[in-house]
């Protein structure tokens, strides 16, 4: 048997008044993931408590881990995507490019800044910040890195958190505080230079952490296989539980991304191994944005280009897939919750049912990554 893991990051949510009091899953028309949800169906707490609602945690979990366990920090699992080696007391932190109006969070994505210019300021960034125990990483769009060699951590917020309110509250308030702070100072100074015409005026610096570690995904599951993804994130906790990250030209992580280009690398990863997991960034980014109408076609555009082919894969592969978000990101508040997500486990079952946030008022209820990956991998 071979097994596919569909993830639409974020793409659960609230019930809206504009859609007839719909969550957007409802409202969306999902032919393919109402025919997942004729399968095991039910809610998934990806969230443990007291962890952060973010992508990384929940991407560990909807994985088949207990972030618990393995978890310390963003930034290192996207180190590792880059193959960034820390040493023990070496500190990483995302890097967001992001534009800053009067004080206020305008937009944590700098425009979602193209990769090209903005590894020409991450270029310029280390040319011109004379601090010779930190450097800076480009990544895909806002998303980069900055390590710092014998560094400290802090206390911060992600920047997608604050989106239109006063950065004054959220900035570092431990015991980096004053470094981070001047680094961002001096950033914002180094941006002002005439060779960056983006929206990028300055830098936000978050989800900090040493280097983690953790089994493979061979020694818990006896499996190998492949994560398909734009995102560094993903990309790292890939290596971080030894599996392979196919490259796949055009993946953006965001609604313009190759679709099929993605299942595509699925269907050919399967062909060798049995395990992949393409994770699609899109209704995220839409939740992010507050933009009711961009999530509501992130979440077709799943259904049509990734689900649908996945579904014809079953005809040629002994095939078990699994559909779900990570987390929520509700458009009404523009960032994560750690409500549990809808989740469908399909192994060709005939029929349809309503793939969304109300399958758990008579299905499963998960507790915890381990709990899904055993429910997933049993026979």
């Amino acid at each position: 048997m071979k097994y596919l893991i569909l993830l639409g990051d974020g793409m659960a949510d609230y019930k809206i008044k504009e859609l007839g009091n719909k969550t957007p899953l409802e409202y969306a028309n999902t032919p393919n993931m109402d025919r997942l949800a004729s399968g095991m169906a039910g809610l998934f707490k990806t969230v443990p408590d007291g962890m952060p609602p973010g992508s990384d945690v929940a991407n560990l979990s909807t994985i088949g881990y207990n972030p618990k366990e393995i978890y310390t920090g963003r930034a290192p699992i996207e180190a590792l995507a880059k193959d960034i080696l820390l040493d023990k007391d070496d500190v990483a932190y995302r890097c967001n490019f992001v534009t800053i109006e009067n004080d206020i969070m305008k937009d944590f994505s700098a425009s979602h800044i193209d990769s090209n210019d903005a590894k020409k300021l991450i270029d310029l960034l280390n040319e011109q910040l004379k601090l010779d125990n930190i450097k800076f990483f480009a990544g895909v769009s806002y998303r980069n890195l900055m390590i710092w060699k014998n560094g400290k951590t802090d206390s911060t917020t992600p920047p997608h958190d604050i989106t239109d309110k006063n950065i004054q509250a959220y900035l570092p308030k431990d015991k980096a505080k004053d470094e981070l702070i001047k680094i961002m100072q001096m950033v914002k100074e180094i941006l002002k230079n005439p060779i960056n015409t983006t929206k990028a005026n300055a830098i936000w610096l978050w989800g900090e952490g040493k280097a983690p570690k953790a089994p493979s995904y061979k020694e818990v599951y006896g499996i190998e296989g492949a994560v398909i993804s734009a995102v560094d994130l993903m990309k790292g906790i890939a290596k971080l539980l030894g599996l392979s990250t196919p490259c796949v030209e055009g993946a953006t992580g965001f609604i313009d991304t190759n679709y099929e280009g993605k299942i595509n690398a699925a269907y050919e990863a399967l062909k060798l191994m049995g395990f992949a997991y393409v994770h699609i960034e899109a209704p995220d980014e839409a939740g992010h944005m507050g933009d009711l109408d961009l999530k509501i076609k992130a979440i077709e555009l799943f259904d049509k280009k990734i689900v649908s082919p996945a579904l014809d894969m079953a005809d040629e592969f002994e095939l078990k897939i699994a559909c779900l978000p990570d987390h929520p990101t509700p458009i009404s508040l523009k960032t994560h919750t750690s409500d549990p997500v809808p989740f469908a486990v399909w192994r060709g079952e005939k029929g349809t049912k309503e793939y969304c946030e109300s399958m758990g008022k008579d299905g499963l209820f998960l507790e915890g990554g381990q709990e899904f990956g055993k429910l997933f991998f049993s026979s």
